[in-house]
């Protein structure tokens, strides 16, 4: 896949982000819970999970292939994605979808500059230039004409 289809799909994902944030922020609202519209979302998500992976994978791991993957992890990635999401669900009906967004676009892009530069988390290194910070600039400076009342 090109960089371009790649580039596209990584742009439509945030889209779905987003209009997935709004539906349930609203579910959760209704709910009176983040956490709970954050369980339905989370259950829901496994549901269809498992339904593609059922239809696409051609084989499935062997089980020395899962016995080296280190124990942490299988649920950090789940942990992490509880804590964001619901954060997300609880924010969104309080500061409106744009503003929640921007800030959360904002937290994901510095904290994967910094990741990127010093390669946390396994992925590869991206060194820190001078358009990286100039991009987080125009990042913030954008931030801040969105929320701008």
């Amino acid at each position: 896949m090109n960089q371009f289809s790649l580039s596209a799909l990584a742009f439509l994902g945030g889209i779905f982000l987003a209009i997935q944030g709004g539906y349930n922020a609203r579910l959760g609202v209704l709910l009176k819970n983040p956490l709970l519209a954050s369980v339905m979302a989370f259950f829901f998500s496994m549901l269809f999970a498992v339904i593609l992976a059922a239809i696409s994978i051609k084989k499935f791991p062997d089980s020395e292939t899962l016995r080296q993957i280190p124990f942490y992890l299988w649920f950090t990635g789940g942990l992490f994605s509880v804590f964001g999401i619901s954060l997300y669900y609880y924010t969104i009906p309080k500061l409106g979808v744009s503003t929640m967004i921007s800030l959360g676009l904002c937290g994901q892009l510095i904290f994967a500059v910094i990741a990127g530069h010093f390669g946390w988390l396994h992925l590869p290194s991206e060194p820190l230039t001078t358009k990286r910070v100039f991009g987080i600039l125009a990042m913030l400076t954008g931030i801040l004409l969105i929320n701008l009342k």
